[in-house]
């Protein structure tokens, strides 16, 4: 009999997660719930905030003129390109456009219950070694009817950037300015003239701190990172973090002072799974979330996965080998440790981090970890590896945006074999 699979989100990881479900119907079945009306997750823009039409958080945090920080060429799923016309650097509607017809390629969308949103799930153990979950789901227009379906597995593909983290300022309170987080920033023309803070220097700070400068006559990218050693637009000043904000000022832990129209706090997001009941015994601390064996199952219950839970990766890919992975051990294919043998392998990555001045909150931060990550992985589940040239490439770009994050989304790359890439041009590719 199939393992009935539940996939939460169809966004890239729950597509992805669907696509290599049913391509083996003989070991899996598989339903997904998708709470928006379409596909693709996080890449389907609005120009609206808070709210959508049916009352629920806006899911989002694509900005109108977002284009990726990896070149297309990395981020690809396996054996499924993006289309060459495009450059490197593409938008958000090229991404979607590409989700979406990977949905249509693999005819995923007849496993796909779209606007329906999950408002429970909870374990059930059913045998000694073996337990059930129950997955309790509306549709978005008439949450009062719910209904019930039962499970083996669970993978889980919410996402995580959509329940914003917001920093404690002392006197925030009192700030007479605008105040708004990178997941409710659309265009950098409301900003027009302006004298703008961007707390924050991670990859998406970085890159609306530039756009922001197009129109504010001021840009402090203020972080505690030590100084971005990039060319910056002569209207964008680095600054270390906030001590303190005013009426219409803002103290930075230097003690320079200076007046300010807006507060753009690029300071992430939080790991959120309302839907989950206690009984799924899943623990979130300080952005670490626990019991995750190689940051993906769940040790407690290893028919539960989640998926995309890393960040600073290659997304599209790994979420590949990690959903293979997942499978394998559903399968039988690949056996997991014993679950102290997990714990162990888990809390040694940890203080690992730690040892290196980590804070907690990194502990699902790969960066360079990734290639093992994925690698390992991919040994296990017994697929093939990301090409080397994918890594290559990666690292080069990243190399490139330290040194000029104004420019390095200019040249357009091609990959020319599994070892190596090339530079095609310095931006005058054309769709």
């Amino acid at each position: 009999m199939a393992t009935r699979v539940a996939v939460i989100g169809a966004g890239a990881a729950g597509l992805c997660a669907v696509r290599h479900l049913c391509a083996s119907p003989d070991l899996f079945s598989v339903v997904c719930f998708e709470i928006n009306s379409v596909v693709g997750g996080t890449w389907v823009y609005t120009d609206a905030t808070g709210k959508d039409e049916n009352g629920l958080p806006i899911q989002s945090s694509m900005y109108k003129n977002l284009r990726t920080n990896i070149p297309k060429e990395t981020m690809a799923f396996p054996k499924f390109p993006f289309k060459t016309s495009l450059p490197s650097f593409v938008t958000h509607q090229d991404v979607l456009e590409y989700l979406q017809s990977y949905a249509d390629h693999y005819n995923l969308y007849r496993y796909i219950k779209l606007n329906t949103m999950v408002t429970r799930v909870q374990c059930r153990p059913c045998t000694e070694d073996k337990e059930l979950w129950e997955v309790s789901y509306c549709d978005v227009t008439d949450p009062g009817q719910v209904h019930t379906q039962e499970f083996d597995a669970v993978v889980v593909c919410n996402g995580h950037f959509s329940l914003p983290r917001y920093p404690t300022i002392a006197g925030m309170e009192d700030f007479q300015g605008q105040m708004i987080h990178s997941h409710d920033y659309r265009s950098s023309e409301m900003f027009r003239d302006k004298r703008v803070v961007c707390l924050g220097a991670g990859s998406s700070g970085q890159d609306i701190a530039v756009e922001v400068s197009r129109e504010a006559s001021m840009v402090y990218l203020s972080h505690n990172k030590p100084p971005l050693q990039t060319y910056l637009p002569d209207n964008v000043q680095q600054k270390p973090g906030i001590k303190k904000l005013g009426t219409r000022s803002v103290t930075f832990l230097n003690g320079d002072e200076t007046d300010i129209d807006v507060l753009l706090l690029c300071t992430g997001y939080h790991y959120y799974f309302p839907f989950l009941s206690e009984d799924c015994q899943v623990k979130i601390s300080d952005e670490r979330i626990t019991p995750l064996y190689k940051h993906l199952i769940h040790i407690d219950h290893p028919t539960m996965a989640f998926v995309g839970m890393p960040t600073v990766i290659c997304p599209f890919p790994q979420f590949d080998v990690q959903i293979q992975f997942f499978l394998s051990s559903l399968s039988g294919k690949c056996r997991l440790p014993s679950k102290e043998d997990m714990l162990l392998d888990t809390e040694k990555d940890f203080q690992s981090r730690l040892s290196q001045g980590l804070p907690v909150r990194h502990a699902h931060v790969l960066g360079n970890r990734q290639w093992d990550y994925h690698s390992e992985l991919a040994e296990l589940a017994g697929v093939e590896h990301i090409p080397v040239a994918v890594k290559k490439l990666f690292d080069y770009v990243q190399e490139s945006r330290f040194k000029n994050i104004v420019g390095y989304k200019i040249p357009n790359y091609e990959i020319i074999d599994s070892e190596r890439f090339r530079k095609v041009d310095n931006g005058t590719y054309k769709k």
